[in-house]
């Protein structure tokens, strides 16, 4: 389907009927979710502020919530959801720095979940200090050498691409000497281990590089521009782990407006305390929401900065409360339940709840970076930011 150019001098009303005409032709409920994702992608709607040709039509990213809520509305299941890292992550970092041949080679294949994306960042011996990591990548003709240690990769153990950060001029500061690649997952010397998490549930691995070769071509940037390219890569992370109006939010306890519906069936409606609560949670939510929406245009508008690490705090803190608070409705059940009831995913909500405060960035490290980028205060003591990583104290 070919959209209309009419469609780049509109608002909702546009974007409204272009979205009806695509699910009058294709039907959620009639297509598998691939088929679905590809005719999607290829009508400009997997974010109509994306390029044209690259899955977007080149409109105000604010858009695209009229969007969401239709597609939610006929039931068609999400990409972000099926490939939260490729499609969230992922591709907003190729649009912003890959060339053609990388646009050409994975964009697509990455939102109609044909390649499932991890992201290889964290390491045992630098894991709030990212730009400490110690893998690293050296040259050798058309391809470069890789070997290190990666932890708590979500999703390694089924993605065939991970965006990878590593170290290739340990002489250089810190920050400058990493570039970025993408890895095949199946390439020779990948070994990916699953990690057991306190659900009992192996959603992180721990991959080993020995000796891997990435192709040159599939480096995105220039050598040393790696942590530019990260940072582009966790200001999109954030947004989606933030929650309300930008990516998944019905883990565990679910939605705030699921909790209210289940205070009301459940009678706890009544006491004025759980009204208040869940009161805040729903007052809570919307915040984040519409802050999110606000953080979407400023990107769009060429201005993107370290707003994500606001609502990323917000939403680490809001759904942990929001998980105490879908236990205490659950009342004893909620800590004492047989396996595959109802309330164990209530339970295992509330165990996993901790690590929305610390994937994509902890609560103190999102703390920092709003005080010294977004407050203007004086950063920590430490080294000058001119020595080189080789000199610098690491862990082991």
């Amino acid at each position: 389907m070919t959209a209309p150019s009419t469609v780049t001098d509109g608002g909702p009303e546009r974007v409204g009927a272009l979205v009806r005409e695509f699910l009058q032709q294709h039907d959620p409920a009639e297509l598998e979710p691939r088929d679905f994702f590809a005719a999607q992608f290829d009508a400009g709607l997997a974010r109509v502020d994306w390029p044209r040709g690259r899955g977007g039509l080149d409109l105000d990213a604010r858009l695209q919530r009229f969007v969401d809520e239709d597609m939610r509305s006929a039931g068609a299941k999400s990409a972000v959801m099926r490939n939260p890292l490729g499609v969230g992550m992922g591709i907003p970092t190729l649009l912003r720095h890959g060339t053609p041949e990388q646009l050409d080679r994975f964009v697509r294949p990455c939102f109609v979940t044909d390649e499932l994306w991890c992201q290889l960042f964290s390491e045992p011996g630098s894991g709030s200090d990212l730009a400490g990591l110690a893998t690293a990548a050296v040259n050798d003709g058309d391809d470069w050498i890789v070997n290190g240690q990666k932890l708590w990769t979500s999703m390694g153990h089924v993605a065939s691409v991970g965006m990878l950060l590593a170290r290739t001029a340990p002489d250089a500061p810190k920050h400058r000497g990493l570039s970025f690649f993408l890895v095949q997952m199946d390439s020779p010397g990948v070994e990916v281990r699953p990690v057991m998490d306190m659900t009992g549930d192996s959603k992180f691995n721990e991959v080993f590089l020995t000796d891997v070769r990435v192709p040159d071509r599939w480096r995105v940037g220039a050598p040393g521009d790696g942590w530019s390219i990260a940072m582009t890569t966790l200001q999109n992370e954030r947004v989606v782990l933030s929650g309300e109006g930008s990516g998944p939010s019905n883990v565990g306890g679910g939605r705030v407006e699921y909790l209210i519906d289940r205070a009301r069936s459940g009678g706890q409606w009544q006491d004025p305390q759980v009204r208040q609560q869940l009161m805040a949670c729903l007052t809570t939510a919307r915040v984040i929401r519409y802050t999110n929406l606000r953080a979407v245009a400023a990107r769009k508008a060429g201005q993107a900065g370290p707003h994500g690490s606001v609502t990323k705090l917000m939403q680490g803190l809001y759904n942990r409360r929001l998980q105490e608070l879908a236990v205490d409705l659950a009342g004893p059940a909620g800590v004492a339940w047989q396996h595959g009831a109802d309330v164990e995913t209530v339970a295992k909500g509330f165990l996993r709840a901790q690590s929305n405060t610390i994937a994509g960035g902890t609560t103190n490290i999102l703390r920092n970076t709003i005080g010294e980028r977004i407050l203007g205060l004086p950063k920590g003591p430490g080294y000058p930011s001119s020595t080189p990583w080789n000199e610098l104290p690491r862990n082991g």
